[in-house]
Formats: C-alpha cells, structure tokens, sequence
C-alpha cells in the first residue's frame, strides 16, 4: 500500500517549485491534493501535469478572504484535511539600507501572516492524527547579506512550530518545520535580471553548499513524505533540514 492512501492534502503555493514537486510526490503515494497560488494560468498547468488527484484553488495567502474560501472549499468537496503544507512564500532581497516598508509588509504579509492564518482557519479540518508541515528555511539560522526581511520572516515560522506543537498534541495534530537550503527551482531563477545572471546566482549557491550542488525539488519532495506519513508518527516540533551540509559546516 503506499504511503499517503486515501489522505487528502492541502498544499500552498503547489503551483511550481518545491510545492509542485512535494504535490507531485505527495499523489505518487496515494494522497488527493490540493494546491493552491495567486496565478491561475500557472495552477491549471500544474493541475493538468499531476493529473486527476489534484485540485487547485487561486488564492493569495496574504487575503483573509482568500484563505477562507480555500478552507470552505475542501470542506465541501472533501470534508477534512490529512496533511497541510505551508510552503507558499517569497523572496524580496533588500538591505536594511535599501529597507522599504512595502518590502517588508510584503514578506511578511506572505511569509508570517499568510501562514499563520493558513493554519488556523484550517484548524476545524485537521483530522486527529494529521500532520502539519511549515516550510521555513536554512536562512532562519543564518546571517545572509540583503535578506535581513526573509531570513526573519522564517525565523518567525521556525519558532510558531514549537508553540504549535505544544498547543494542539491534545488534538493529535503534529507540527513540524522542514528547512530547504538552496534549491534548483524558480524562486533561484528570480534572484537575477537575466538568464545569465541567474546562472551566476545558482553557481554561487552551488558553492556555499559542502555538496558542491543544489538541492533537487524531488529531494525536498522525499522529506517531506517523511514528515506527512505515519513514519513519522514520533515526529513533533521538528526542523528537519534538507540542504547538502550548508548551515551544519
């Protein structure tokens, strides 16, 4: 039998990257998958690539309206959650004298506020026994030049994981975080003008990393299983990190 049979998943920001390849892994183990993101014509591609055990629903994290209306719609079509992964998220570089307050409220609005209010409307959907992964970041933990907006936004997340975790193990929900460092996605391409330049970005993450590479979405995709199946079921309060060696060396 596989390992998600007959779960239902909720994944945010599913539509490319990392969330698509965690949805993707996620429909290999038998899971029912919703994704969700702000761009519809990039949802319907997704949608139509994972096939008939996806769903996905537009919406903008950073809206309470959105995030109600994503919640009522799984309550309608499927009832309850099994699995929730908070992975929708941005990055906007900017240094502290470069700070704008749009830049900021952004991050934040996405990053802390998106996800936080992610997790607590979905509250009354989350099945006893379901597991709640936050994806947060290596750069939590890290001083990392232009990304002071970021890097704290995931610290935020890394830290309402414990609070979490304590507050609903009475319910038989398990809250971990999973931490990618550098990986091979879209949100890298981002980092640059260009083509080229974007090449320059990935070789110099490439270089930070003690494997010398970055990470695969499909290897991101592999923790992730770990964390939403029952393998895991002595698993609470975690911040498993998945990033070649960066923030261990």
């Amino acid at each position: 039998m596989t390992k998600l049979h007959r779960k239902t998943a909720l994944v945010t920001g599913g539509s490319s990257g990392l969330g698509l390849a965690i949805a993707t892994r996620f429909i290999a183990e038998g899971a029912f998958v919703y994704i969700t993101g702000r761009r519809q014509a990039e949802l319907e591609r997704a949608v139509a690539a994972l096939g008939s055990q996806a769903a996905s629903i537009q919406a903008d994290v950073s809206l309470p309206g959105d995030i109600e209306r994503m919640v009522e719609t799984i309550r309608r079509e499927r009832g309850a959650i099994d699995i929730l992964v908070a992975n929708a998220g941005i990055v906007l570089p900017q240094t502290l004298e470069q700070a704008t307050q749009a830049n900021y409220d952004r991050t934040f609005d996405i990053n802390v506020k998106g996800l936080y209010f992610t997790i607590s409307k979905a509250l009354g959907l989350l099945r006893s026994g379901s597991s709640v992964i936050l994806v947060s970041s290596i750069a939590a933990n890290k001083g990392v030049p232009g990304y002071g907006t970021y890097s704290a936004s995931k610290a935020a997340i890394r830290s309402l994981s414990r609070t979490w975790t304590a507050e609903l193990v009475e319910r038989g929900i398990r809250i971990n975080t999973l931490s990618p460092g550098p990986f091979d996605t879209p949100i890298m391409d981002s980092q640059a003008d260009t083509p080229e330049g974007a090449e320059a970005v990935k070789r110099q993450w490439a270089a930070a990393v003690p494997m010398k590479r970055l990470g695969q979405p499909e290897e991101l995709a592999a923790a992730a299983l770990f964390l939403a199946s029952d393998e895991s079921s002595y698993v609470a309060g975690i911040d498993l990190i998945v990033d070649g060696g960066a923030a261990a060396v």
